[in-house]
């Protein structure tokens, strides 16, 4: 009996109905039996000693979640099953084994979150983060669950939540503890409720033993895409696939098809793309088919940037946008690193002016050079992130998201060019500088960059939580740039400016733009870290400034989500919800 833990005497508690015992175990007497059960109900925490039993139901009076006291199942989905323990009677005295029959183990987390998910239930999910992330699960595991989901529950393809989670999972090392929890739930709650009252994605079948060749698929795939056929895109996709393309092609021939219209749905048809193939590189090859087929769906019927009046008046940029696509080089075989001399200052002067043509002719100037499309998609990207400093708050508040998607658009394309996209992709550099272009206007008058004059008399320290206090106010753009501005100045720590950033915008029921803004930023920042000189220290600086004033803009707002997932947390580690804390 030394595995037991004495619980009273059968006549005592037949009188009191109910009692709690040591190990917080809640011992009942109904219906000539006694049963044992954790006292914490598994939704929020409350003692279920002062619930009430009948019929063999427990109920929790809190939010009335229902128990079979006997198993401990619940009838309630948004809750959980309740831990039971063994019960011995000897010479009319109760034992308790503080062992319970259901063991949390790491299976039932995962069931729990698949069934969250199933059933778009933010708390089931959120416990579901929280305890397979205490166990020591690896991110990529959890994440994983969200990628299978998203693209299997989801008719239309790839969408919002899948590109959030994405972005989330590559922040991931740059986010401290509690924030990685916040991260994998943000991303795996957006992709259940993206996902909600949508049918299953069925796969299409792949053509019987074709023995095309892969450039063969990839003409007939562009040709598909061309006339908006996306179920015979899908049909040759997983040919292609199933013939072993290796992932190399089969990016070429996506981006390709991807690129053959201009700034595809403002941008988000690139960016979906390439954050696919960057889960994909995490996940592995068995996922390529459901992953890659994901995203055909959305270029059904994306909108198609050369037929916008703005891209062909006052001026036409359509007509000079094709001719430099065929003056291209073939720079298939090119390093990824500089081959010529490019003034890089100059080039992005041209890319912020208001001569758009003198900026297409330098991009086609400098590739045809030998400089390599990957260090122009950079410097491409560095002028969107510009635009974003310069965006002026007397704008109309909507209008964050046009320099927004310039900037991710962009950033999509360096990434994809590192990854090593064919020529035709380098397509997508010029869509960036068409759209930082027909940006400027959102530039005048310019924002006032953060200066020493400016925030030297506002006695800022380097205590990261007055940023947050800063955040937790309404528009404070200016001021929270300033207060950056002073921490970089100082020597602040960017790892550390980073993880507040981070936790800043995970405290927020953010909108999705705001998730690819600190991951797009951040991963241009790192890239800016691989290389030495002014402009480099200019361009990482560049990039903490703009994520600073995006979210500052964004921020706050109800924070419903990070209240859940704090729920869940605490429940966790024990603590009593129905309590001051």
């Amino acid at each position: 009996m030394t595995n037991w833990v004495h619980a009273g005497a059968l006549e005592d508690l037949k009188q009191e109905g109910a009692k709690v015992i040591k190990g917080g175990i809640a011992v009942f007497y109904h219906e000539q039996k006694v049963y044992a059960v954790d006292n914490r109900c598994p939704h929020m925490g409350f003692p279920l000693h002062m619930g009430s039993l009948c019929d063999g139901i427990l109920t929790c009076h809190w939010h009335h979640a229902r128990f079979d006291v006997c198993s401990g199942g619940t009838l309630d989905p948004w809750a959980d099953d309740v831990p039971t323990y063994p019960v011995k009677l000897e010479a009319g005295k109760i034992y308790v084994n503080p062992k319970p029959l259901t063991k949390g183990q790491t299976e039932r987390h995962f069931q729990r979150l698949h069934e969250g998910m199933e059933q778009n239930l933010a708390l089931v999910i959120a416990k579901s983060v929280v305890a397979l992330v205490e166990a020591g699960v690896p991110d990529s595991q959890i994440a994983q669950v969200g990628l299978e989901y998203g693209t299997t529950y989801r008719s239309g393809g790839w969408g919002s939540g899948l590109t959030i989670l994405a972005a989330m999972v590559n922040i991931l090392p740059k986010l401290e503890h509690y924030n990685r929890i916040l991260a994998l739930y943000h991303g795996l709650r957006r992709v259940a409720a993206d996902c909600s009252g949508r049918p299953p994605r069925f796969l299409m079948q792949a053509l019987p033993n074709s023995g095309a060749s892969i450039d063969r698929l990839t003409s007939w795939y562009r040709q598909c895409i061309e006339v908006r056929d996306t179920q015979g895109a899908e049909r040759v996709l997983l040919t292609a696939i199933r013939s072993g393309a290796d992932t190399r092609h089969i990016l070429d021939m996506m981006l390709t098809a991807a690129t053959d219209h201009f700034y595809l749905d403002g941008g988000h048809t690139f960016d979906f793309h390439n954050k696919a193939f960057e889960m994909l590189e995490k996940a592995g090859d068995e996922l390529a088919e459901r992953v890659l087929a994901s995203l055909v769906p959305l270029l059904g019927n994306p909108s198609r940037s050369e037929e916008r009046h703005s891209w062909q008046h006052p001026i036409n940029l359509v007509a000079p946008l094709h001719q430099a696509f065929e003056a291209l080089p073939k720079l298939g075989e090119r390093s990824t690193e500089q081959h010529d001399e490019l003034d890089e200052e100059q080039f992005i002067h041209q890319l912020l002016g208001d001569q758009p043509l003198a900026a297409l002719a330098a991009i086609t100037q400098a590739l045809q050079g030998g400089v390599a499309p990957v260090h122009i998609a950079r410097l491409v990207t560095l002028a969107a992130a510009e635009r974003i400093n310069r965006f002026h708050t007397q704008n109309d508040f909507g209008d964050w998201i046009a320099v927004l998607h310039t900037f991710t658009h962009a950033h999509a394309v360096h990434e994809s060019l590192l990854r090593g996209a064919n020529d035709l992709t380098i397509r997508a550099v010029y869509y960036a500088a068409v759209s930082i272009y027909l940006d400027r206007f959102l530039n005048i008058p310019a924002a006032s960059p953060p200066t020493a004059e400016k925030y030297g008399s506002y006695g800022y320290t380097t205590d990261l939580s007055e940023l947050l206090d800063l955040m937790n106010q309404r528009q404070q753009v200016a001021e929270a740039a300033n207060w950056v501005a002073n921490y970089l100045d100082q020597g602040g720590d960017v790892d550390s400016l980073f993880n507040t950033l981070g936790h800043s915008l995970l405290r927020e029921d953010a909108e999705f733009h705001s998730f690819q803004m600190i991951e797009a930023a951040i991963k241009e920042y790192d890239q800016w870290s691989n290389i030495t000189g002014p402009l480099a220290n200019r361009a990482k600086r560049t990039m903490i400034l703009a994520l600073t004033r995006y979210l500052a803009a964004h921020a706050p707002t109800a924070r419903e989500q990070s209240h859940i997932a704090r729920i869940a947390w605490r429940l966790q580690r024990g603590e009593r919800l129905f309590k001051d804390e």
